[in-house]
């Protein structure tokens, strides 16, 4: 599929700065496609709320938090427009018509909400909020008509429901004002914790945040999970599953280098702290400038905050003219 002017729609949930993880799994391709395709990105804090009612500064403190982030990566407000999505109340109407058009058990039995629900422990005291959250994303998606939605495997249910919806849509009300989209799935698209664990999440603090200080960095790499056998240096150890390799497969450049320092730890000879000791050396390389033009913008918080007032309005311009051809649609234009 051509990438050629297509629309894209993604975001993060603002619940704290963002780490290596997002970098892997969503902001290196959003700087990429801002070159070749209209980009939309959303600081999705009504589906933070979700899980965080009680603490809603939580979510208004860190949505400067992670505007710096995209702007310290090179997320350009030029070619990108990021925007707040509790300031876009199209949003809610959209939701409120997109929830007829799909079943109670339907959302139940999304294998996504399946999997946090029990991430979160909720039992059967589940949200509302949480349980309709998917058609919510149909509405972000659809409110900008976007060909393309970079996701993990995870996420897959979501963009599959949203495509549901679309064509229920289009079919009840014999128009096309709606648009079906393709998910796009990065080629890594997730770092492991530095404790070996499956995902890098902040809730089990196993994250290196793109924030970090150099110390902070020099010491969580120092305290990464390795392979558990490589108990002396002349040991052979494991590449495959070793998290210290996943890291540095995704950010050391120079490759051919890496390749050799693999085969040695595969013979055995080579000891994790020389591994890590590269890794150390390529994250900070890696990081320093982000971190740096971070401080930067973090200067200056009203520069950033009119930076997201304006991809916000814009937002909302698209959002009110899609709209008015759903309510067309559905004949709801009375006036």
């Amino acid at each position: 599929m051509s990438l050629k002017r297509k629309i894209v729609l993604t975001g993060d949930r603002p619940t704290g700065p963002l780490h290596l993880g997002h970098y892997v799994g969503s902001l290196k391709n959003r700087i990429e496609l801002q070159n070749t395709c209209e980009q939309y990105v959303m600081l999705a804090d009504v589906q933070a709320l979700t899980d965080n009612a009680e603490h809603p500064e939580k979510v208004r403190e860190n949505v400067l938090q992670v505007a710096l982030d995209y702007l310290a990566v090179g997320i350009d407000p030029k070619k990108t427009t990021i925007f707040i999505q509790s300031l876009v109340p199209a949003l809610y109407e959209l939701t409120v018509y997109y929830l007829n058009l799909v079943t109670w058990n339907r959302l139940k039995h999304n294998p996504t909400v399946k999997q946090e629900i029990v991430q979160k422990g909720y039992g059967e005291s589940v949200p509302a909020g949480f349980m309709v959250y998917p058609v919510s994303q149909a509405a972000d998606i659809t409110f900008v008509k976007a060909d393309l939605v970079p996701v993990g495997e995870d996420q897959l249910p979501m963009v599959e429901l949203t495509n549901e919806i679309v064509r229920h849509f289009n079919r009840i009300y014999k128009t096309d004002v709606l648009r079906e989209c393709e998910a796009l799935i990065p080629k890594l698209a997730r770092l492991p914790g530095t404790d070996g664990k499956a995902k890098m999440s902040k809730s089990l603090g196993n994250c290196i945040f793109l924030s970090d200080s150099a110390d902070e960095i020099a010491k969580k790499v120092k305290g990464m999970y390795t392979d558990p056998n490589h108990l002396r240096v002349e040991d052979p150890g494991k590449v495959e599953g070793n998290p210290v390799f996943t890291y540095l497969d995704a950010f050391d450049p120079e490759v051919e280098a890496l390749e050799k320092m693999k085969d040695h730890y595969q013979r055995g000879g080579l000891g994790d702290s020389v591994v890590k000791k590269r890794l150390n050396e390529v994250l900070q390389e890696f990081i320093g400038p982000i971190r740096e033009r971070r401080a930067l913008y973090a200067k200056d918080p009203m520069m950033v905050m009119d930076i997201l007032l304006k991809g916000t309005e814009h937002a909302n311009a698209v959002a009110q003219k899609t709209l008015h051809e759903v309510r067309q649609a559905m004949r709801l234009d009375y006036f």
